[in-house]
């Protein structure tokens, strides 16, 4: 069994003994600190605070205990039900509330689950505040409310047509074009809420003709749920057939968004964001940003419009206060997910998939001649395992050292840009190692980079 608490929330596998694993009592007690904190922060005068989730086989059980909970501390529920990430990320905006809690286990197996935790702007807590309601729910420091101050609980379905609303709104999302297009759609959906919320969102795009594998949200997810090549074959398969024109895949909580050519060959989910930015640049002048780890792509495409790239530390919350800082237009992260503001500050596959299909209908071509319009790179991920006595930050600063005179960035890790590939090497926050993510042009390049500077940590540690 297996418990981490960590900033942007609580995660864990289901059952075992408390502390062990994310068992009812934790369940409680990390709740009560959420609340605890936004009672204390929250600048909203609402006393509400929104709960959704996905379709997981233990998020009925998670569900109740947190709004009961939630209701113990004096805060009016509002459970919007199944629902994605960014559903609930909006709901709380739209209800006004004072925070929201998602449960989610993301991409993890079916034996997991989560409490991923948001601020009043339907956003994720930063590194401070997590820490603060790690502090407060590890000295216990909350009190419940007595019974004339007891929360009231309710239900509320609409969200799902809310979300979609919003998304057909945007300015950039051109319905006309799409209905016009015709397009022939697949989509996987993991047996989780992607299965509710996708086939609505493209029926009222125009998409008149979609196939829907694993639709049904039972929580029974019928491969592993990272939306990765090497768990898709079914899907891939489907489409070698010949007979639609992309697939969408979404992992369980639908914020990463994967694609398919029309020939069966994945598209590359670092290529996403790529390719909905360079939708987003053509129309609106205006800045991205992605994480370190991401594809050098979008720095390309964003080049192409004279705009400016900037890179983050890895992380979604890192990642939307550079946005902030730089006043991007677009950005996101090189797992498939995308952040418009126009929309909101949160991964959002539902605005992926309309603005993707926007560009695609406006260009009239295939999706792999889309996808050949891209910049040709590849990211090789390696890990290099140390001794827990190892001193890693102290590894990193050598290896910043020996490359000084290439371009370096130290805000996560070390990266070292070379002239046509990089490297990034990341500290985990949890294992005695490093991640290592190489890019370079070719797969076989990319791997040899990061062998390479393998081998220069090998010879320091």
């Amino acid at each position: 069994m297996t418990l981490i608490k960590s900033i942007s929330g609580i995660r864990g596998t289901i059952g075992g003994a408390v502390g062990g694993g994310l068992t009812p009592l934790d369940v409680v007690k990390f709740t009560s600190a959420y609340a605890t904190f936004i009672r204390r922060t929250t600048k909203v005068e609402s006393n509400k605070i929104v709960v959704g989730r996905d379709a997981r086989i233990s998020g009925e059980m998670v569900k109740n205990i947190v709004c009961g909970t939630l209701m113990g501390m004096g805060f009016d529920v509002v459970n919007i039900g199944l629902a994605s990430t960014p559903t609930t990320e909006l709901a709380v905006t739209m209800e006004g509330a004072c925070g929201g809690i998602i449960l989610t286990a993301s991409h993890n197996p079916r034996q997991w689950n989560a409490l991923k935790l948001l601020n009043e702007h339907g956003e994720f807590l930063n590194a401070a505040e997590g820490n603060e309601v790690l502090n407060i729910a590890e000295a216990e420091d909350f009190d419940y409310a007595d019974v004339e101050h007891l929360g009231k609980y309710i239900e509320d379905n609409t969200y799902d047509q809310k979300h979609i609303d919003a998304v057909l709104a945007l300015d950039l999302v051109d319905v006309e074009a799409i209905r016009k297009a015709n397009f022939r759609v697949a989509i996987d959906a993991v047996n989780s809420v992607g299965g509710i919320i996708l086939p609505k969102l493209l029926n009222q795009l125009g998409v008149n003709q979609v196939e829907v594998l694993y639709g049904e949200p039972t929580g029974d997810f019928q491969h592993n749920p990272e939306p990765l090549e090497k768990n898709l074959g079914d899907i891939m398969g489907l489409m070698k057939k010949g007979a639609h024109d992309v697939a969408f895949v979404v992992d369980p909580d639908v914020d990463r968004l994967a694609m398919i050519c029309e020939n069966g060959e994945m598209y590359g989910e670092e290529y996403t964001l790529v390719t909905v930015a360079d939708y987003v640049l053509k129309h609106t002048p205006g800045n991205t940003v992605s994480n370190l780890s991401s594809t050098r792509a979008l720095r390309d495409v964003t080049a192409k419009y004279g705009q400016q790239y900037n890179a983050a530390a890895v992380g979604e919350v890192n990642v939307t206060t550079k946005m902030k800082e730089t006043g991007a237009v677009i950005g996101g992260e090189g797992n498939g997910g995308v952040i418009y503001p126009a929309s909101h500050y949160g991964r959002d596959a539902l605005v992926g998939i309309a603005l993707f299909l926007s560009h695609l209908a406006h260009e009239g071509v295939k999706v792999s001649e889309l996808r050949a319009t891209y910049p040709p790179y590849f990211i090789a991920k390696n890990r290099i395992d140390l001794t827990p006595e190892t001193d890693v930050d102290l590894i990193l600063a050598k290896v910043k050292e020996l490359y000084k005179d290439e371009q370096v960035n130290d805000i996560d890790g070390v990266k070292i840009d070379f002239p046509d590939r990089w490297v990034h090497l990341r500290k985990s926050n949890t294992e005695p190692i490093i991640r290592v993510y190489s890019e370079a042009s070719t797969m076989e390049a990319a791997d040899e980079l990061g062998k390479q500077i393998m081998d220069v940590v090998y010879s320091l540690a």
